[in-house]
């Protein structure tokens, strides 16, 4: 059987790292094969597309550059990785996925969500996640939270107003698809936060607590 693909979205500061590992925990008490990735990268070939996207630079990036760049780095990824794992019926828990694309490329970048549309059905046909877990907060508390964090990144480097952008598409598309998102109060504290996502894997995906 295909295993199941589960993903984590979420502007900075939100707690996906620390989540992230906490679902992998959980999944592995169940007896689940889990396999844990990020984007973009994953792989050693996206992970160097990965450096080019996020390296800080004085040389201006175009958006179509930015967003091909993304995809190439994920038709590796689900070549390499992603997809032979599913077949073999692993779990996967990816820290981002195209749901980052459309929040970050077309909410922050304005790239149209068409394009990104097309190149979403051109590079994984009809795969998609089998949940993705948001985890929202206001922008300002998550930049507030991001601040501690070493020298930002490209994208960590941008205004407020890129990210309050880049949490509304977020926001819409889980509207949109409640049957594959679920939202996650990421403002309250940690056990808090644990015990929604913890709601949602037993609910959704039927991962026993323990």
């Amino acid at each position: 059987m295909r295993g199941c693909f589960i993903t984590l979205e979420g502007v900075e500061g939100v707690g996906k790292t620390t989540n992230l590992e906490y679902i992998h925990q959980r999944l592995q008490a169940a007896g689940i094969t889990v396999v844990v990735t990020r984007e973009p990268g994953g792989t050693a070939m996206a992970e160097e597309i990965r450096e080019l996207l996020l390296r800080q630079r004085t040389e201006s990036v175009a958006e179509m550059a930015e967003l091909l760049l993304m995809f190439a780095a994920r038709a590796q990824h689900l070549h390499a990785l992603i997809t032979p794992s599913l077949e073999q019926g692993h779990w996967v828990l990816c820290d981002r996925f195209t749901d980052a694309t459309y929040a970050y490329q077309g909410g922050g970048r304005g790239v149209p969500l068409s394009l990104i549309s097309t190149l979403e059905s051109m590079v994984q046909a009809s795969l998609r996640p089998d949940l993705t877990l948001l985890l929202d907060l206001p922008v300002e508390q998550g930049l507030e939270r991001a601040r501690n964090r070493s020298t930002p990144d490209r994208f960590e480097a941008e205004k407020q107003r890129f990210f309050e952008a880049v949490r509304e598409v977020y926001l819409d598309r889980a509207m949109a698809e409640p049957e594959r998102f679920a939202v996650i109060d990421a403002s309250l504290d940690l056990e808090q936060v644990q015990q929604q996502i913890r709601v949602q894997l037993q609910q959704r995906l039927g991962v026993t607590p323990v």
